[in-house]
């Protein structure tokens, strides 16, 4: 699993490299038909790849972790690709006792370094883990801001007290950890606009 994963972030940063070198490619004087024909085959290529290994991984977490995947899915934001790496991240989410836990791997969780007078520096995400679950995360969080009941009332509530968007997506991105630990951990579907009442 752990292999595939990786595979399917380098097929992704080489697919971002070469839509670039294409977006590169567009802008010179003179075009280049060959170099942008074989480019956009080769950006052909490494999708195709990425599509096997992702229909690869999906069809071993249907058979390992069914119950797992119908629950995430049950989420307004998270789809078959983000529970499938979610699923594959955290071992079915057995490798962790919380949802803080979680966005601390991946990366999501706020961290703040102050040393000595240095107590006014801004604070961000630590970025230390899986880069892949976490753009898909980032990805999710803006679907999830306008039709999941939850994250939208969290990142209206941050714009108005005007907080930048990036950061109110990442409190969304924490918002769907917290949703998808819970769903999996109660073993029940999620409910969109469920209110907890401890």
């Amino acid at each position: 699993c752990d292999r595939r994963q990786r595979q399917m972030c380098i097929r992704d940063r080489q697919i971002t490299a070469m839509s670039n070198l294409r977006g590169s490619l567009a802008c010179l004087p003179v075009p280049d038909k060959g170099a942008t024909h074989t480019v956009d085959e080769t950006i052909k290529f490494l999708e195709k790849k990425r599509d096997r290994l992702q229909a690869e991984l999906t069809d071993l977490v249907e058979v390992e972790f069914s119950r797992q995947l119908a629950l995430l899915t049950t989420i307004k934001g998270i789809g078959i690709t983000l529970a499938t790496a979610l699923i594959l991240t955290t071992g079915g989410f057995t490798y962790f006792q919380n949802a803080k836990q979680v966005s601390r791997y991946l990366g999501i969780c706020p961290t703040y370094e102050q040393s000595g007078t240095s107590v006014n520096i801004k604070g961000h995400i630590n970025r230390n883990g899986d880069a892949y679950t976490r753009g898909l995360l980032y990805i999710a969080a803006w679907p999830a801001s306008r039709f999941n009941a939850q994250c939208k009332e969290t990142y209206t509530r941050l714009r108005q007290n005007g907080k930048p968007g990036k950061l109110a997506m990442i409190a969304v991105a924490n918002k769907l950890v917290r949703q998808a630990f819970a769903v999996v951990a109660h073993d029940k579907e999620y409910i969109d606009g469920f209110v907890s009442n401890r």
